[in-house]
């Protein structure tokens, strides 16, 4: 279970609207990142919120991975998106996909203000102590 846990929450993006409304585009954005950067996609889910009395619904926008996963919320409402990209480094170290994939999903995005976070999972020392 050794792997590298990226998370991003963005504010004020500066991206096209349907980036923050369009969950089937926003998908198939994911798809083609994941792709582009070497990771293998097998499954996804592609969700619309309906929109509420502050604004329209967000999107979620969930890519199963092979290595682990790739989450994306969006918040039209406040311009604002969370990313989660987690890949287990089973077999190989997929540490700089998941760096890129990170990458290519904040260019999208382009927010003003990110709050980045990176977590070492599954240490293999731990396993060892």
């Amino acid at each position: 279970m050794h792997g590298l846990h990226l998370t991003a929450d963005l504010h004020d993006c500066q991206c096209e609207p349907h980036w923050l409304l369009d969950a089937e585009a926003l998908g198939a954005a994911c798809l083609k990142a994941v792709e582009a950067v070497g990771l293998q996609g097998v499954g996804r889910l592609f969700h619309t919120f309906p929109a509420t009395p502050e604004g329209p619904g967000g999107v979620t926008a969930t890519v199963l991975l092979a290595e682990s996963h790739l989450c994306i919320h969006t918040w039209p409402e406040q311009r604002a998106v969370t990313l989660d990209v987690y890949v287990c480094n089973f077999g190989g170290d997929h540490s700089a996909k998941a760096h890129a994939l990170m990458s290519a999903l904040l260019a999208l995005f382009r927010p003003g203000h990110a709050e980045r976070h990176a977590l070492a999972r599954g240490s293999l020392a731990a396993v060892n102590a």
